[in-house]
């Protein structure tokens, strides 16, 4: 099976996207928010044709209800004109909350189900594509992006349907009322839509822009924040902080000019809206004055005119939170658009066999994929290995000869470039990841936790246990007496990460969390090296209970992990060299061996020092 490289090919097809196409995959993607659109369609008629009533009311009232020859007033038309025009005000208030509330609910559903599925879409992705973006950029498409459209969708979307409509029936009426009047309306709309086709582009892209460094930023803040240790350690505040002000820079940079686009756009609506109001006073007063219409209808006309050009004013506001959304959209599709090059077959996938699972590399090769204008980074050669079920394995080498990219491939973090990976006979690639998480577990190296107590990581193994199932563990694993040592017990918080543990501690609750989830395959990225001595000879003795009746894959950067193992698989520039007993492998006088010996060697320094 060949890793797929071709993601960030379809991500540039999605950030190009024009911007009717991005709304139209975007609705497609939240496909709740067309759910009952016809109802919010008719309030929003409501909502509308209750402005535009009032400036009609008012032109009734001037013209039938005054009499500007004998100056009398008939209270009956006025009255009832009146009571109409309140009737007509309280169904257009009605109408608006009732349209507000129902698009904020459905946007709110929408958008959160969009969250979700960006975010799982995420996890699907491998290690290999998630190593190669920055975590804060990711963090950005399931907030900060989808909350931009989740504002256009309560707010700038509304304004755009209730104005677009208003518009449309300002217009109408003042058609019907006089037409020479609405002659001076028409001829500025031509104008008015070639200054939004004008704007649009350029905000459509400096929006996407900004977009893209608020995802930099926050990418790099992430990483400002989690290395704080590491920054400190090395002294490294001033160079972090001309990262961080490089970032925020270029974001304020984006932004400013985002928002001269806009001020600019703005004042020119606000331009065109003068333009409208002043020629329609300036005709009417001439129209009225040769007895062409009424004075009634001049008046109306005045806020038939200020409702049509409202719209254009409110229009560059309303735009900006469209581009922004519009961006965000752009980037949500971008990440959905991403294959993912290690992908759960479901449905039509298989389980893993029951019973003990052995291993098969059937002549694996993967390289890494290049970066632009490179050769892909070729790390594993022919691997060919078949690993006996309840075997204990450990895998040692150099830095960089390939033993954690054989542990990723077995586990399927990624997936081989050449060959196929099988287990239990089965190639990895058609097993559904519900069997397989659950009958291989590895413990990485860093022992990663999560923000909570000491028993809820553990319970993140099999979250159908009982607290006192989690006790028993511990106690099963030796490990009884340091939970007891404890100020909470179990009940200790392990901080963000686990920082409020040691690196030691941190790996005892990993190994806990692995041993009650009861795989059948346990892959060990060196589990006991960052714990002290005397907490490695009592994990020693925990893990030989714990990889009994077990498949066990263990990544030994100690060579101590490698004397007890049944076989010993030596890595060497992306190839097995080596492959035996240790005791064999010594004898053998190969590179294993001098490994041996120089590791030995190391250790005794260490102890007569």
């Amino acid at each position: 099976m060949s890793t797929d490289t071709g993601a960030p090919d379809v991500a540039a097809e999605a950030t190009e996207l024009g911007a009717m196409e991005t709304i139209r995959r975007g609705l497609a993607l939240s496909p709740e928010l067309r759910v009952g659109l016809g109802v919010t369609g008719l309030l929003a008629l409501g909502s509308t044709a209750g402005r535009v009533v009032v400036p009609v009311l008012v032109q009734q009232v001037l013209d039938r209800g005054f009499d500007v020859s004998t100056g009398t007033v008939d209270m009956g038309i006025v009255t009832n004109l009146v009571l109409f025009g309140a009737l007509a005000v309280a169904l257009t208030a009605l109408s608006t909350g009732m349209m507000n509330l129902r698009l904020a609910v459905v946007a709110e559903q929408a958008l959160s189900n969009l969250r979700r599925r960006a975010f799982a879409h995420i996890h699907d992705l491998s290690m290999l594509h998630q190593a190669g973006e920055q975590r804060g950029v990711l963090v950005a498409r399931v907030t900060t992006d989808i909350d931009q459209i989740s504002r256009f969708m309560q707010w700038a979307g509304l304004q755009l349907i209730i104005n677009f409509g208003q518009a449309t029936l300002a217009l109408t009426v003042m058609l019907v009322l006089t037409w020479q009047l609405a002659l001076v309306v028409v001829v500025l709309v031509p104008v008015i839509a070639f200054v939004i086709k004008l704007f649009q582009g350029r905000l459509d892209a400096a929006y996407l822009e900004v977009r893209r460094r608020v995802g930099r930023l926050l990418g790099t803040l992430a990483e400002t924040v989690v290395g704080a240790q590491v920054i400190r350690a090395y002294g490294m505040e001033d160079r972090v902080r001309e990262r961080l002000d490089d970032a925020i820079t270029d974001h304020r940079e984006a932004s400013l000019k985002a928002g001269w686009l806009s001020a600019t756009f703005s004042g020119v609506g606000e331009l065109l809206s003068s333009l409208v109001i002043a020629g329609v006073l300036v005709v009417g007063a001439v129209l009225a004055v040769n007895d062409v219409t009424t004075v009634g209808r001049v008046v109306a006309f005045l806020f038939l005119a200020q409702l049509f050009v409202e719209p254009v004013q409110a229009f560059g506001e309303a735009v900006n939170e469209a581009q922004n959304a519009i961006a965000g959209w752009r980037r949500v599709i971008e990440i959905l658009d991403t294959a993912p090059d290690v992908a759960d077959p479901g449905p039509d996938g298989v389980d893993l066999p029951e019973g003990p699972l052995g291993i098969h590399f059937d002549h694996v090769d993967f390289a890494y994929p290049p970066a632009e204008g490179d050769e892909p980074t070729q790390v594993l050669f022919d691997v060919d290995v078949t690993i006996q079920p309840q075997t204990r394995i450990a895998v040692v080498g150099e830095t960089g000869s390939g033993k954690t990219t054989f542990a990723k491939l077995l586990t399927r973090l990624m997936d081989p470039t050449g060959g196929a990976v099988l287990l239990g006979g089965v190639p990895l690639d058609d097993v559904r990841f519900r069997s397989l998480r659950s009958r291989v577990v590895m413990v990485p190296q860093d022992g990663m936790l999560f923000a909570g107590t000491i028993t809820e990581n553990v319970l993140m193994g099999d979250g159908d246990l009982a607290v006192a199932q989690v006790r028993r563990a511990f106690d099963e694993l030796g490990l009884g007496d340091w939970v007891t040592s404890l100020p909470e017990g179990l009940d200790t918080p392990v901080g963000e990460r686990g920082d409020a543990l040691s690196a030691g501690e941190r790996q005892l609750v990993a190994l806990a969390r692995a041993y009650v989830a009861d795989p059948d395959v346990l892959v060990l990225d060196e589990a006991t090296s960052a714990v002290d001595p005397a907490a490695e000879m009592r994990l020693q003795r925990a893990l030989a209970g714990l990889t009994a009746g077990r498949t066990t894959v263990t990544i030994a950067h100690r060579l101590s992990t490698a004397e007890q193992a049944d076989r010993v698989l030596v890595f060497d520039a992306g190839r097995i060299v080596e492959d035996g007993p240790h005791a064999d492998l010594v004898e053998a006088g190969g590179l294993y061996s001098r490994m041996h010996g120089a590791w030995e060697a190391g250790t005794s320094s260490a102890r007569s020092a």
